[in-house]
């Protein structure tokens, strides 16, 4: 600091300035008569210029003095305070005085504590703020009054990168909405609510389809003093919700409808019987087979809904060992000959020599499977037509499998079907018409869980008119 600009720099010029225009003074006024009144002229003038030596070398002593009470601590309080403005806010004052710039300096130190106490607060309530928020499953995004994006979590700035990838169409006059616009502005699909939020001034909900999926949407006012400010969106992928919900809408309207039929039959038929409407005992006994068929009929669709629970939710009793496929594959075409031969079906077997063995199997789970799937096969195969039924091993990706194939040659299933016929109550009746004895349509779900539950895989491959093929390869080593 320049000594010339400070406070003890301009005191001690002034007081020089005065001391030297006092002594000037006196000496213009003093000079005429010393001269002609004192006959030792020449001493008082060396009195008077020692006098003016001593005066100016005393002021300056007082500057000096000056300088270093409180020049010097002013300096270091300076320093200090230019310190803590930088951001260094463990900086303290050791100046121990007694005086008015020791009071300063212990203030400041005071103030520099509680200075650096509420910053470091402020610092860990920032950190504990940005912790929850990356720790946070849903995506947190806040817009200012304008709509700009101010802050947002790591899930927050990966959905606004997802979306900016897409180009909105809006119904106004300018047409899409470029990529660029949605970067860091409200993204078309959060517009309406953050205007609402933004007019109501209260807290709006509500869900947002963006392509395939589906969004929560929770957005609130953010205030400053009493004045918006802007809002805060948080938003939570609810797609999974959304389709389990629709799929449990779905299984109930299944079930009904499963249950309402053979439920009505029964009833009409039971109400025919107590009406008398049945003239003889044939005519009776037709009425009851109908009933009795039909509740058999319900109750398989309960135990196939009992059992698809159970392997859905893990608690399907698998006992597993070594089973021979070949010897399974047998008995499973031993069973069904005598319907081949009743219904006019060729149904072949054509296996390896070899053994066909798995390492860890329920054998009864698995011929559950291929019943089901031939069972299929021979309601929707006419007659004087084949049923096939083919075992052989496979390698893929390093892994021995075994692989059977169920083949018909029926009606075929529709392509634009055949992505979902594993799923609950898939209906086929468009292809492949169901016969008199119908099933449950839980077959191929049931059976599906029963492959996966052996970590195998199973496929279906279909041409209208000429047949279906069902594909299961299932692990020969123990998984």
């Amino acid at each position: 600091m320049n000594f010339w600009r400070s406070l003890v720099g301009k005191l001690w010029i002034t007081i020089i300035f005065l001391v030297a225009v006092v002594l000037i003074t006196l000496g213009l006024f003093l000079l005429p008569y010393i001269d002609s009144n004192f006959t030792n002229s020449g001493a008082i003038k060396r009195l008077f210029l020692y006098t003016c030596m001593i005066g100016f070398s005393l002021t300056t002593f007082f500057a000096l003095f000056l300088f270093t009470k409180i020049t010097q601590p002013m300096q270091q309080v300076i320093e200090a305070a230019n310190a803590i403005r930088r951001g260094e806010y463990g900086t303290r004052l050791t100046l121990v005085t007694s005086d008015e710039i020791g009071q300063l300096a212990t203030s400041f130190n005071h103030m520099a504590e509680e200075l650096e106490e509420n910053i470091r607060s402020l610092n860990n309530e920032k950190g504990h703020l940005s912790s929850v928020l990356r720790s946070m499953s849903d995506a947190v995004i806040t817009f200012d009054i304008e709509g700009r994006i101010i802050l947002t979590n790591p899930h927050g700035q990966t959905l606004l990168e997802t979306w900016s990838d897409l180009t909105w169409e809006e119904e106004e006059d300018n047409g899409p909405v470029p990529k660029a616009s949605t970067s860091s502005e409200v993204p078309p699909p959060l517009r309406p609510l953050f205007f609402s939020t933004l007019e109501d001034g209260g807290d709006q909900r509500s869900n947002v389809h963006v392509r395939q999926g589906v969004w929560s949407v929770h957005m609130a006012p953010l205030y400053s003093e009493d004045h918006l400010r802007g809002a805060v969106a948080v938003l939570r992928d609810v797609t999974e919700e959304v389709r389990l919900e629709k799929m449990r809408r779905d299984f109930v309207a299944n079930v009904s409808h499963e249950i309402r039929t053979p439920l009505s039959m029964m009833q009409g038929y039971s109400e025919a019987l107590l009406d008398g409407m049945a003239s003889s005992p044939e005519e009776s006994s037709e009425l009851v087979q109908v009933i009795h068929d039909e509740s058999l009929r319900m109750g398989r669709l309960v135990k196939d809904l009992l059992d698809l629970a159970r392997m859905e939710a893990g608690h399907t009793d698998m006992l597993k060992a070594q089973v021979d496929v070949g010897e399974l594959l047998e008995r499973v075409y031993r069973k069904f000959s005598v319907r081949a031969k009743e219904r006019d079906i060729m149904l072949e077997l054509k296996r390896p020599e070899q053994e066909l063995l798995l390492g860890a199997a329920d054998e009864d789970k698995l011929e559950q499977v291929l019943t089901n799937l031939l069972d299929n096969a021979f309601r929707h195969t006419p007659a004087d037509r084949r049923i096939s039924i083919l075992a052989s091993t496979v390698v893929l990706e390093g892994r021995s499998l075994v692989e059977i194939a169920i083949r018909d040659q029926g009606v075929g299933i529709n392509p634009e079907d055949l992505p979902f016929i594993f799923e609950r109550f898939y209906k086929a009746d468009k292809a492949r018409l169901r016969g008199e004895s119908g099933g449950t349509g839980l077959g191929l779900a049931i059976v599906k869980n029963i492959v996966e539950s052996h970590h195998g895989s199973i496929y279906a491959s279909s041409k209208l008119g000429e047949g279906t093929t069902f594909t299961l390869r299932l692990p020969v080593e123990k998984q």
